[in-house]
């Protein structure tokens, strides 16, 4: 399956890793058994490659009418033009925060109104970055119609959050994948699972 593939390639970049024992501490300031950081994919070009046929397979699938490719600042710029060059697309993306000075953008690129757009994220957490990107480009009164991302935590938060947002968003891999694929490659032990789940579900 895609989504164990790329799991794999996660854990075997060092892209995610797993520390059950010794958490690691978000900039949130939460404790997490868990740390991923997706941009260490673009380092990769067979990681890289594979991440991109699949975003495109997915976006023809779930969003066929899509008519731009729009990356989050500043983790999936560079996956978003990945994606857009593959499609024959163009390409936008938003910032976090509007820019300090000459026009103040808050989306960079050419933006057309009432255009259909599909959001390309690195990581679903919360879902609050994306979601204001998503919010971003429905100011601008563009068409978005929906999210796509390589990976997520599964919080019921984040779930809740786009279903509020009525946004869809699918992903190419999530926590559940993660941890079969690293108990299989011996990056945790079995009995570190009840701890992996109870976390995700706190």
């Amino acid at each position: 399956m895609e989504s164990n593939k790329i799991a794999k390639y996660l854990l075997e970049i060092k892209a995610v890793k797993l520390s059950p024992n010794q958490p690691f501490t978000w900039a949130s300031g939460l404790k997490s058994p868990i740390y991923c950081d997706n941009r260490k994919t673009l380092s990769y070009p067979k990681v890289r490659k594979y991440i991109t046929q699949e975003f495109v397979k997915q976006i023809k699938k779930e969003f066929p009418d899509v008519e731009v490719i729009a990356g989050v600042a500043t983790g999936a710029i560079a996956l978003g033009v990945l994606v857009a060059d593959a499609m024959n697309l163009p390409f936008i993306y938003v910032r976090s925060s509007s820019k300090g000075h000459g026009l103040q953008n808050k989306i960079e690129g050419f933006v057309e109104k009432g255009k259909k757009v599909v959001v390309i994220e690195d990581l679903i957490s919360t879902g609050g970055s994306s979601l204001e990107a998503v919010k971003a480009l429905k100011n601008a009164e563009m068409t978005v119609l929906g999210l796509s991302a390589i990976f997520t935590y599964g919080f019921k938060k984040a779930i809740d959050n786009f279903k509020n947002a009525d946004c869809k968003f699918f992903t190419l891999s999530n926590y559940e994948t993660l941890i079969e694929e690293a108990i299989e490659g011996n990056y945790i032990k079995k009995s570190d699972l009840k701890m992996l789940q109870d976390w995700k579900n706190k």
